[in-house]
């Protein structure tokens, strides 16, 4: 119809103002075809369905690692302290200094203690010399006295025996007997003290006991002030290096007081903390590369030589050490120190990226992967874990892309590639049109 009203003009109107009318007729035209091709490609992209961000899997080399902060330790770390109160007369160390075991570190004033300790040896010495003399002197003469009452007896014996028989012939009074067992008498009891003294200063008698006694109480006595005197010098229990001198001479030193600092000798260690997550990843022997937070440039190897037996509750994390060995020259304790521990590495492995995959922490991880215009569910098979990627041991291949995360989309639903890996098409409208 628009073409026969076109042609029912006169010649002369060609030369009216406004657009020919076959111009006119062409624009739409053109215009209806695009609404036509745009409206055939929403049809098209809404039969293959909405874009999707997605992933392939690739095949490239994988390290799962754990990362970890924590200090050079000494074999020990010792807090040298006094251990009764005293003003300090001299310091023998200073920090840095290596020292040696059973070197002294430093004195405290001892002027009462040597006078208490010289006392208490005069004493001991005098309880000696009484043993002494209880031995070769005491115990000879009660013998000898016990042989004395003896003999002075078995004569007064005899005697009494001679006059009982002479008072009974006459020769002389009843009298006379009774003077003779009266001497009788003391002469038994005197030798029955005798034998009670010589007895008590035999080998295994009280006074020699007594003697020993008072010995052995004297040499407690000199033993205790010695103590005494050893605990005013304080010397070091380990070959060790000084880390800190916290006291000057003149200063009072009290029990529980820290004076010294000392880093036992002896190889250093790490430890470091590690999240409970991975504890699995942890194996006695494990490598690791170790960096100083001060030199960053030179790592150094060390291995997992011990893990702790509990993991602490507040902090949810346990505590390991690494051993080293061969420790580089510029070590030095208390230093700060990143370790990755590396508990598996593959030079070729299918990877992805970690957060494709779903429920990854449960017992069945899967991916959706895009298959035939189609979210398909796939369960797949973890090995190691890197940073950001995973590695894919079942379930999926080379170059099979994966659906990323993405609201709305569900196993089963009509998708296509999409994302910065397949952008959308811009379809380009004519500029005469604009």
């Amino acid at each position: 119809m628009l073409f026969g009203m076109a042609w029912t003009f006169k010649a002369g109107a060609s030369n009216s103002i406004g657009p020919h009318p076959r111009t006119s007729a062409i624009k739409r035209l053109i215009v209806v075809g695009l609404l036509l091709a745009l409206l055939a490609a929403a049809w098209a992209a809404w039969w293959h369905g909405p874009a999707v961000p997605v992933e392939p899997v690739t095949r490239q080399a994988i390290v799962e690692s754990v990362v970890a902060t924590g200090r050079l330790q000494a074999p020990a770390r010792i807090e040298i302290g006094a251990e009764v109160a005293g003003t300090v007369d001299r310091v023998g160390v200073r920090e840095g200094e290596q020292v040696v075991a059973g070197q002294m570190l430093l004195t405290l004033v001892d002027a009462e203690a040597r006078s208490a300790l010289t006392q208490a040896l005069a004493v001991q010495a005098e309880a000696a010399g009484r043993l002494a003399q209880q031995e070769s002197l005491s115990a000879p003469v009660a013998q000898q006295a016990e042989l004395q009452a003896q003999a002075a007896w078995w004569a007064l014996q005899r005697d009494h025996g001679r006059v009982q028989e002479l008072v009974s012939q006459g020769f002389y009074s009843p009298q006379r007997l009774d003077e003779a067992r009266r001497a009788l008498d003391v002469a038994a009891s005197a030798l029955t003290s005798a034998q009670l003294n010589a007895q008590a200063h035999q080998s295994q008698g009280i006074e020699p006991a007594l003697a020993r006694a008072r010995l052995a109480q004297a040499q407690a006595s000199a033993r205790i002030a010695q103590a005494r005197l050893a605990r005013l010098i304080i010397r070091s229990p380990v070959p060790a290096r000084v880390l800190s001198r916290q006291v000057e001479p003149g200063a009072m030193a009290q029990p529980g007081r820290v004076l010294l600092v000392l880093a036992q000798a002896g190889d250093l260690h790490i430890d470091v903390s590690i999240d409970e997550r991975h504890l699995r990843l942890l194996r006695l022997g494990m490598p690791a590369s170790v960096v100083a937070d001060a030199y960053p440039l030179q790592p150094f190897e060390a291995r997992l030589c011990q893990i702790a037996p509990a993991v602490d509750p507040d902090r949810g994390a346990l505590t390991a050490r690494l051993c080293l060995s061969g420790a580089p020259p510029f070590l030095k304790p208390e230093m700060t120190v990143s370790a990755e521990l590396v508990a598996g590495r593959q030079p070729s492995a299918l990877v992805l990226p970690t957060p494709l995959v779903r429920d990854a922490d449960q017992a069945q991880p899967w991916v959706l992967v895009l298959r035939q215009a189609h979210a398909v569910k796939v369960p797949v098979q973890l090995g190691l874990r890197g940073i950001g990627y995973s590695q894919i041991t079942e379930g999926l291949n080379e170059a099979d892309l994966v659906i990323a995360p993405t609201q709305g989309v569900l196993p089963g639903d009509r998708v296509r590639a999409g994302g910065p890996r397949a952008p959308a098409a811009i379809v380009d409208v004519p500029s005469f049109v604009r």
